[in-house]
């Protein structure tokens, strides 16, 4: 009977043992993983932030251009609707097929600026990245982690293994809004 008393007063004792013990494990990442949410880090730094606006002004000053592309194109195809009574038909012809050629020329050049836009629009994320790599690899050594996941890839983790804010205050004091950064 003393033996079972001692073996039970053993088992509580290591159980206290392991509960001070988990406290510490908390603290840091017990798989060696960290992991960020890219997005968040995009959207809530300077550089991220700086970045956004950046392609928004690139954005509307594009739109402009092509509103008043519109409205000139709209002008001079109003022009010759007005002088086709008063033009030879073979004249108005030809007048109409410049203007289609021009507008072509016209709608492809637009085209691929918007496609352009969009192409870096869709890398600027990606950019940003590699910007912020070497931060993310500081922060993750300083964890004593191996890898730094996405948020986006884990399906759970405790959140002492989330660097998001960290790294969202690393970034702004290394890059500030990036401005001083090359452009890549």
């Amino acid at each position: 009977m003393w033996r079972f008393v001692a073996f039970g007063c053993v088992l509580i004792g290591l159980a206290g043992n392991l509960q001070a013990q988990d406290a510490p494990q908390r603290a840091a990442p017990a798989t060696g993983v960290v992991v960020v949410d890219t997005e968040e880090l995009y959207r809530a730094t300077l550089m991220g932030q700086r970045m956004v606006a950046d392609l928004e002004v690139r954005r509307l000053a594009l739109q402009s251009e092509n509103v008043e592309i519109t409205k000139a194109l709209t002008a001079e195809e109003q022009s010759l609707t007005d002088r086709r009574p008063a033009l030879d038909p073979e004249v108005f012809r030809q007048e109409a097929a410049e203007f289609d050629v021009r507008v072509q020329g016209i709608r492809r050049t637009r085209d691929a600026a918007s496609a352009t836009f969009e192409a870096d629009r869709a890398a600027a994320p990606r950019q940003f990245l590699e910007l912020v790599r070497n931060v993310l690899g500081a922060l993750m050594l300083e964890r004593g982690a191996v890898a730094v996941l996405d948020q986006r890839l884990v399906f759970l983790s405790l959140g002492t293994a989330d660097i998001t804010q960290d790294a969202i205050a690393r970034i702004d004091d290394t890059f500030g809004d990036g401005s001083a950064v090359p452009e890549q």
